[in-house]
């Protein structure tokens, strides 16, 4: 099956940029084998709950102290948050504190945390796994951010994921849940996935 032009224009009504998402998926579902009303509705939808709508490339960290210190109390306890949250670098210096030594990244100083924070479609995070996106198309990881930025990049990223983690096995049975678990690690936003969902599969089935 194709996701074609007009469908994704009712998928994504707000986003602009829908001819070049839909370029963009046209040559890439092939070579990930989504390809069935089932594989394309659930990349659709957790891309849609992940990037809200295919409009967030890039991980927003601007976070106020009282979120950081409830997300990472461990890092950020009250008056550490604090410090960060009001710098004028806030969300590099709070990526690099979050993600340092972590995911293959180097320690805060190295800078690593910002440079290889989320991107895509589905949020590529850590040095490690742009290194394997990298080596996957035989890339320099310094050309994967700037490439992750690019309508191709931002939706290859996702396509690579969803082939990584062997996604297609759980869209064909329906299975959301597992599906959200696979990509967030928890169940955050899984009534709105499922929302998403049953909206896409019964546009790719009119």
């Amino acid at each position: 099956m194709n996701l074609t032009l007009e469908q994704l224009k009712k998928l994504l009504p707000k986003n602009p940029y829908v001819d070049h998402w839909h370029h963009a998926l046209e040559q890439l579902f092939p070579d990930y084998e989504i390809n069935t009303a089932n594989r394309i509705a659930a990349f659709i939808a957790q891309c849609s709950h992940e990037s809200a709508g295919f409009t967030a490339l890039k991980e927003n960290l601007n976070y106020k102290a009282e979120t950081l210190t409830r997300l990472w109390p461990k890092l950020f306890p009250a008056s550490i948050a604090k410090e960060y949250a009001s710098m004028p670098n806030k969300q590099e210096a709070i990526a690099n504190r979050a993600y340092g030594n972590r995911m293959g990244n180097g320690p805060e100083e190295s800078g690593d945390g910002f440079k290889f924070c989320g991107r895509g479609l589905i949020q590529l995070t850590g040095k490690n796994n742009y290194q394997a996106f990298a080596d996957s198309l035989e890339m320099n990881i310094d050309d994967v951010p700037e490439y992750l930025a690019t309508f191709e990049g931002a939706a290859q990223s996702a396509c690579w994921f969803w082939e990584e983690n062997n996604l297609n096995q759980w869209a064909d049975k329906n299975d959301i849940l597992t599906l959200t678990k696979k990509i967030n690690g928890g169940t955050i936003g899984l009534s709105d996935r499922i929302e998403h969902y049953q909206h896409a599969i019964t546009i790719l089935r009119e």
